[in-house]
């Protein structure tokens, strides 16, 4: 049923269209205020048409031929031309980037249909403020005013560039500009081994590329649980994909058959293609936010409390523009408890620790609430418990050779306060062990529970019952 507020509810207006700002248009419209969302290039944002859901596609595709070659020591043959032998394999990224395209339209149309049928009004147009409850709207019929009792900024963030490392969307490309290639790189060089050049650097060697990962660090996905990134480095070096570590790329420059990247030390590594992860910058010069009062770090972050709250009366923020963790997922929980708190709904404000979060590389990395670096540097005091997935008869069957379980408790009282999954399906395999940490379930809890034989949650259990404390 469309809901249409009447003309006493609050007006709340939305600047920019992603996972922060159209959830929160959703949750506001069903509470029955009055919400207009201003987006410039389409709903659903960076992360539906050029980032999550894109590389997500790309990597389906990555993964599946990754199973493939991988099914003849599952007993697989494919028979060509009437004889027994190993498929040829190649990946047709005209039709994979097209496919890729498609579906982050189709996505966006979704989105903007379900915000219809809620009754929100879509202005397509780049807005900025004029003070905090007013926002100037540039779209193609001219300019239009929009006013509001609250206001949302979710205006994300782009990909940062180098000064020496220019994109040109040809060679030197930014990860929003991959999907514009008709061929597939025959020698990609990946600058950065954050969790975007690690997933870029995955797929692409799973796609049939020849592939180097620059990393400035001593690991890849630096910052990420260490015995993750160990397992993905050897993933890596086991399928050709050719790490250089503590290697910072100075420039990166075209050359007549490709690219050249020049490093500190001053040697060159060489390919066809390049791509620049360097982290992003949020989208927040120009829009009026000083005339408003909203106060920016250093790095020109929207500063945000628990609640989503600016410095400015009436004017909350979300996303990555915020620069409080660069997941769609934190983006939209900041944007539903922006208009709950605005609102007066009951509203809890935004504990970090409960967050899960996913890094689609080929094994997957998931992880949730508190680290084992947590507990070396003495915040927490915690029980851990590694079960390799290599004991695991599902992941045997599956040919699943890579990855485990760890789950992390609370000394003394036996609380699973956090977690790491590596492997097929990590992102889902998360889900039980967040539960436990939001819910602050005893391991005995997660022990007790009926899994599935034989399932790659049975390790789950397995790990929860290691950490049993005799009474």
């Amino acid at each position: 049923m469309t809901t249409h507020p009447d003309f006493s509810s609050p007006r709340i207006a939305i600047l920019g269209g992603g996972p922060g700002g159209y959830e929160a248009a959703m949750v506001a419209a069903s509470l029955g205020a009055r919400v207009t969302i201003i987006e410039r290039a389409g709903l659903g944002g960076s992360a539906v048409l050029t980032d999550v859901v894109p590389s997500k596609t790309l990597i389906a595709t990555a993964d599946l031929m990754t199973r493939v070659g991988e099914a003849g020591e599952l007993g697989v043959k494919f028979a060509v031309d009437g004889s027994d032998v190993a498929p040829g394999m190649r990946a047709d990224l005209g039709h994979i980037n097209d496919r890729v395209l498609h579906l982050a339209r189709e996505q966006s149309d979704d989105i903007r249909v379900g915000l219809e049928h809620l009754g929100v009004e879509i202005l397509m147009g780049s807005g900025k403020l004029l003070d905090n409850h007013t926002i100037e709207v540039l779209t193609s019929g001219g300019i239009k005013t929009v006013t509001a009792d609250a206001i949302l900024l979710a205006v994300g963030a782009h990909p940062r560039e180098l000064p020496t490392a220019k994109p040109d969307g040809e060679r030197i490309l930014n990860w929003a500009q991959l999907y514009n290639l008709e061929e597939l790189p025959e020698e990609l060089i990946v600058v950065g081994s954050g969790v975007t050049g690690a997933e870029f650097a995955s797929a692409y060697n799973g796609l049939g590329s020849n592939v180097t990962l620059i990393s400035s660090r001593d690991q890849v996905l630096p910052g990420e649980d260490t015995d993750a990134a160990q397992v993905l480095e050897g993933v890596f070096k086991r399928r050709g994909v050719r790490v250089l570590s503590r290697s910072r790329a100075q420039a990166v420059e075209r050359t007549e058959t490709g690219v050249k990247v020049t490093l500190g030390d001053g040697t060159t590594v060489t390919g066809s293609h390049c791509l620049v992860c360097v982290g992003s910058i949020p989208n927040t010069a120009g829009i009026g936010l000083e005339e408003a009062g909203v106060a920016v770090s250093e790095s020109g972050h929207i500063k945000v409390d628990g609640v989503s709250r600016t410095t400015a009366p009436n004017i909350y923020a979300a996303g990555d523009c915020t620069g409080v963790l660069a997941l769609a997922s934190v983006a939209a929980m900041q944007g539903r408890i922006a208009i709950a708190h605005f609102l007066g709904d009951g509203v809890m404000p935004l504990k970090l620790h409960q967050v899960a979060s996913n890094i689609f590389t080929s094994p997957e990395i998931a992880s949730v609430g508190v680290s084992e670096a947590d507990l070396e540097s003495g915040k927490y005091q915690g029980d851990v418990v590694m079960l390799s997935l290599l004991s695991n008869a599902r992941a045997k069957m599956r040919n699943s050779k890579d990855g485990f379980v760890k789950i992390i408790a609370r000394k003394g009282s036996g609380t699973v306060i956090g977690g790491v999954v590596v492997g097929p399906n990590a992102s889902e395999l998360i889900f039980p062990i967040s539960v436990a940490v939001t819910q602050k379930l005893h391991v005995d809890d997660v022990a007790s529970t009926f899994t599935v034989y034989p399932s790659l949650t049975g390790s789950i259990s397995e790990a929860a019952r290691r950490l049993h404390v005799h009474m």
